[in-house]
């Protein structure tokens, strides 16, 4: 009996006993998030305001109108930190340039020495896309499932491989590694992309990646309709059957915006493609307003585009600007980034599909992860605009 008692007592006991929960630990990634270029804004900014000096987190964000403690300006210092673009943290009282980092964006250097920093930080440095670079290097650019693939035995999640092979082609693009070839997108060597470089002195140009600028906006408007947060919509000059209009809009849809939007996971609508009964021009406003994300094909100057892309700046939502090669970007839009891509022929286009599906994906991450930092016409002048239903 008194051993029973005890075994009734033991499990009493442990009946009361509270189950620690397991606390829950953050994701640690080893390779950054987003883009060189989108990283390199904020090593500008740090140049432009404290040069190779250090600079307290706090002001720095204060004199490109950010709030320092918010999650995108974290996540951006963080992934300026993994670019080894920058020495600090996001809790960091101070930040500074690392010496690549002082090298890439100040104008004391020749051409050749900072397209070499470029090179080491965008890729050499950056042990998954060093990885992938030094696999391919001398070949064609692999199909996108084959990069993914390649990842099999690296440290990278399975849902972030897909991001990953979008920001390493995004990456070795901007900085001169990968060249059309006879034909066909290569992955070069460094050497072969230093070539003609001038390694006299410093230059006199600055580089065309955009300074960081912008506002800290008060948060994102959702539909709040499971349908549209699904949806990406395609705003694009359409034209009759058979018209270059309606040819050029297809060929971006399907070789280009599908491929690159749906394995963000979100289905493409066109207006040509809305299902549901009604007039076409509410329907449009509809998706313009509370789509997940936009696409907006500038091609050929439509007026009916610019009416839209003009609703949603308005609205303050996740958008991407596209624009064939050749027509011009309206002034009041070409100081915000716009894709170019080049359709002037076959042997142009065919050989940069890879390379502008990643950029378009990678462009839509940005915009819908860390849409408060993204500038538009409106926003820039008037911060606080918000649209009311």
């Amino acid at each position: 009996m008194e051993g029973i008692e005890r075994g009734n007592q033991i499990e009493s006991k442990s009946e009361t006993t509270p189950v620690k929960k397991k606390r829950r630990t953050r994701k640690v990634r080893k390779y950054p998030t987003c883009s060189f270029e989108d990283a390199l804004a904020l090593a500008k900014a740090i140049q432009k305001n404290s040069g190779n000096q250090k600079i307290r987190r706090i002001t720095l964000f204060d004199l490109i109108s950010k709030a320092s403690e918010s999650g995108p300006s974290r996540t951006w210092v963080t992934n300026a930190a993994k670019y080894g673009l920058i020495s600090g943290s996001s809790s960091s009282e101070f930040l500074q340039l690392t010496d690549l980092g002082h090298k890439v964006t100040s104008d004391d250097f020749s051409e050749y020495e900072k397209a070499k920093a470029a090179i080491s930080l965008a890729v050499l440095d950056v042990e998954t896309f060093n990885y992938l670079y030094e696999h391919f290097k001398g070949n064609k650019l692999p199909q996108h499932a084959v990069l993914i693939d390649a990842l099999e035995d690296q440290e990278v999640d399975s849902e972030d491989r897909a991001a990953v092979v979008d920001t390493f082609i995004v990456n070795i693009e901007q900085v001169g590694l990968l060249k059309t070839l006879s034909g066909a997108q290569r992955l070069i060597e460094v050497d072969h992309a230093l070539e003609g470089l001038s390694t006299d002195g410093a230059i006199q140009r600055s580089t065309s990646l955009p300074a960081a600028t912008g506002q800290d906006y008060s948060g994102i408007i959702t539909s709040g309709n499971s349908y549209y947060d699904s949806v990406c919509f395609y705003v694009t000059p359409i034209g009759e059957d058979g018209s270059e209009q309606r040819k050029h809009s297809d060929l971006f849809l399907g070789s280009i915006i599908e491929p690159a939007i749906e394995q963000l996971g979100l289905k493409v609508v066109r207006a040509d493609g809305i299902e549901t009964p009604g007039l076409i021009t509410n329907q449009v406003i509809e998706y313009i307003l509370n789509a997940r994300l936009v696409v907006v094909d500038l091609s050929f100057s439509n007026p009916n585009v610019f009416y839209e892309l003009a609703l949603r700046h308005a609205a303050r939502l996740p958008t991407v600007q596209v624009i064939r090669k050749g027509d011009k970007i309206p002034f009041d839009i070409s100081q915000f980034r716009t894709l170019v891509l080049d359709c002037t022929d076959i042997y142009s286009l065919v050989p940069m599909l890879e390379t502008y599906k990643a950029e378009v994906a990678t462009a839509a991450r940005k915009s819908i992860e860390d849409c408060d930092s993204l500038d538009n016409p409106l926003t820039s002048v008037y911060p606080n605009l918000r649209l009311t239903k």
